[in-house]
């Protein structure tokens, strides 16, 4: 139990976390992942030499310093946290190895004149809190996933059924389980934590589904990433009839119900978790405005099938920007093209996903045409005020 003193003492460290706080969780990483390579599958390698996972949690240490005494006032933060650790099979004996480094990073960057021995008992403390209230309800959401109709826990056995290629550089995949049995439903817009081998070496991604929840399948679309040692490998060596290691669905950036218009908007890969809301969407009433953003026609997936749906549906219009292509004028998204496309009333719901340029201006316009905040909902890997 953290003492009023304690509270105080974490407090007193937001400063130092706000100016430092990168630098000293980038050094934590170093030497976690440098002296425990057992743990290594469970953190991106492209997200730690982007920077983004660092900043990521950073951020998430700062947010909890700062709100230590009002966990509350964290919001959407441990929930985010949560369901990306239960898509990773986050485990309680993974704890104690992150707190060690954690307390010996604080100790190391900050020094001994800052980082007192009550400094670190404090975020001693302070970090066994957080890891309780998360290891609790991590084991509430395995014990979940495994009790629904067609759940598992930990890994399950999936077979690639079919590949199909969706544009120039995005590849679905649809996973059937091998032991035949039902799939458990998941809610549209959450993601499947994958394990695979490549190289001899063991990762593990999260990958958005990509298509309603049917009892028998799944579907990611993957995009492959230049430098993506996992989206490289799925699309040029995994084949039909391959097995996967497929954790159950997570995440919490889901379609809600609403009677109110809906507005999608994405880029690139980010499309993926769109489709699924858009599906469930056209099941009901409501009017639905799909926007997406792409370089060029040819690395854009899901024209075809959009268009179709568009044709069948009424209630969907579908609107679309490029970078560049032959014949085609460059748009890039902003508010000028939004307020041509979004509804009359911005009494809308509006979800979006992609690069975080792209959504960084898909928030600001949203903002300046007057969506309300409370209804503008995405998904991003990072420190939300990054796109502030």
């Amino acid at each position: 139990m953290l003492t009023a003193e304690q509270r105080a003492i974490v407090q007193s460290t937001v400063p130092l976390l706000e100016a430092g706080g990168e630098a000293l969780i980038t050094h934590f990483y170093q030497r976690l992942l440098g002296e425990n390579p057992e743990v290594s599958a469970l953190f991106n390698s492209t997200h730690q030499q982007s920077g983004a996972q660092p900043r990521a949690l950073a951020f998430s240490v700062l947010m909890y310093a700062k709100h230590i005494d009002r966990l509350e006032n964290l919001g959407q933060l441990p929930a985010q946290i949560i369901n990306k650790h239960v898509s990773l099979q986050v485990q309680p004996e993974h704890y104690p190895v992150v707190g060690r480094y954690l307390l010996s990073s604080i100790r190391e960057v900050l020094g001994a004149e800052i980082a007192t021995d009550a400094v670190i008992a404090a975020w001693a403390a302070a970090y066994q809190q957080l890891a309780d209230i998360l290891i609790g309800a991590e084991a509430q959401a395995y014990e979940r996933n495994a009790s629904v109709p067609g759940g598992w826990r930990g890994a399950r056995a999936f077979r690639v059924a079919r590949k199909q290629l969706e544009s120039s550089e995005i590849t679905s995949f649809h996973l059937a389980p091998v032991d035949g049995g039902a799939v458990m439903d998941h809610l549209p817009g959450q993601f499947i934590g994958l394990r695979i081998v490549v190289d001899g070496k063991e990762q593990q991604r999260n990958y958005s589904l990509s298509a309603l929840a049917d009892g028998r399948e799944l579907r990611i679309s993957v995009k492959r990433e230049a430098h993506g040692v996992v989206s490289r490998h799925l699309h040029d060596a995994v084949q039909v009839g391959d097995v996967l290691d497929i954790f159950p669905p997570s995440g919490q950036f889901t379609l809600a119900d609403s009677d109110r218009p809906l507005v999608l908007i994405s880029a690139g890969v980010g499309v993926t978790p769109m489709l699924a809301m858009l599906a469930s969407a056209l099941g009901t009433p409501r009017p639905v405005v799909f926007i997406h953003c792409a370089r060029t026609p040819a690395v854009q997936g899901f024209r075809a099938q959009l268009d179709a749906l568009a044709l069948k549906h009424p209630q969907l219009q579908c609107h679309y920007c490029y970078d560049a292509g032959e014949g085609i004028a460059a748009r890039r998204i902003g508010a000028e093209l939004l307020a041509d496309w979004l509804p009359q009333s911005r009494d809308v719901d509006a979800y979006f996903c992609g690069p975080q340029p792209f959504m960084a201006a898909v928030l600001h316009a949203l903002r300046a045409l007057g969506v309300p905040a409370a209804q503008t909902h995405y998904e991003f890997f990072g420190p939300s005020q990054a796109l502030q």
